[in-house]
C-alpha cells in the first residue's frame, strides 16, 4: 500500500493538472475571446459537462488504450468542464472589477491586463478547489482500474490492486477493503486540505 501511494498520488495530481490546464484554455476561450468564438466555446463546456466524468474518461481509455498516461489524461478530460466553469465565472468577475477598469484606463494592453490581473486573480480562489481535486481525481482513476481500464496488474497502485482483488472478495476481503480504505482516506485527507486553504485565502493568509 506505501509502494502504490506514489503511483496514486501521481495520478492523482498529474490528473489534477491536466483537468485545470484544459479548463484554463476553455475559460479563457469562452471568458476572453471575440463574440462568435466566446459562445462557440461556451456550448462545447456545455455539452461536456453534460455527459458524467466517468463515461468521458471511459470514452477517452477507449480510444487511447489503457496505460498510466491514458489514465491520467482520461480522469482530466473528464473533470475539465466542471473547472472550465468554475474558472469561467471567475474570469467573468474579475473582467468586470475596478482594478480591470483602472488598468484599462492607464493605458495597458490587453495582453498585459489578462496577464497580470484577470487570469491571476481568477485562479487564486480555486487553489483549494486544486488540492479537493487530487482526491476526487483519485476516486476516477481507481474506479477505471477497478473496472480494468487502469494500470495493469502487478502495478501496485490503489485501483489496480482492487481489481486485482475482486476476484478473491468471499476468501480474501482484505484484499479489497484495505485499498478502498486507503483511498477513502486521502480523498478525506485532501478534502479538509483544500478547505483550510479556502479559509486561509478568505482570511487574506
Amino acid at each position: 500500500m506505501v509502494h502504490g501511494a506514489r503511483d496514486s498520488l501521481a495520478i492523482g495530481a498529474g490528473a489534477a493538472a491536466v483537468a485545470f490546464l484544459l479548463a484554463l484554455v476553455l475559460a479563457s476561450a469562452a471568458a476572453l475571446a471575440p463574440g462568435p468564438v466566446a459562445r462557440a466555446t461556451d456550448r462545447v463546456i456545455d455539452v461536456l459537462f453534460a455527459f458524467p466524468t466517468l463515461l468521458l474518461a471511459l470514452l477517452t481509455v477507449s480510444v487511447l488504450g489503457p496505460s498510466t498516461s491514458t489514465l491520467v489524461v482520461a480522469v482530466g478530460v473528464g473533470c475539465a468542464p466542471g473547472y472550465a466553469r468554475m474558472i469561467r465565472a471567475q474570469m467573468l468577475r474579475a473582467r468586470g472589477s475596478g482594478y480591470v477598469e483602472a488598468a484599462t484606463a492607464l493605458g495597458h494592453s490587453r495582453s498585459a491586463v489578462v496577464r497580470r490581473h484577470i487570469v491571476p486573480n481568477s485562479l487564486r480562489p480555486l487553489v483549494a478547489v486544486f488540492a479537493l481535486s487530487i482526491g476526487q481525481c483519485i476516486v476516477w482513476a481507481s474506479s477505471l482500474a477497478f473496472l480494468g481500464l487502469g494500470v495493469a496488474p502487478p502495478s501496485p497502485e490503489w485501483g489496480a490492486l482492487l481489481d486485482a482483488g475482486r476476484s478473491y472478495l468471499t476468501r480474501a476481503p482484505w484484499l479489497v477493503v484495505i485499498p478502498g480504505l486507503f483511498i477513502v482516506a486521502l480523498a478525506l485527507v485532501t478534502t479538509a486540505v483544500g478547505r483550510s486553504l479556502q479559509h486561509r485565502l478568505e482570511r487574506g493568509e
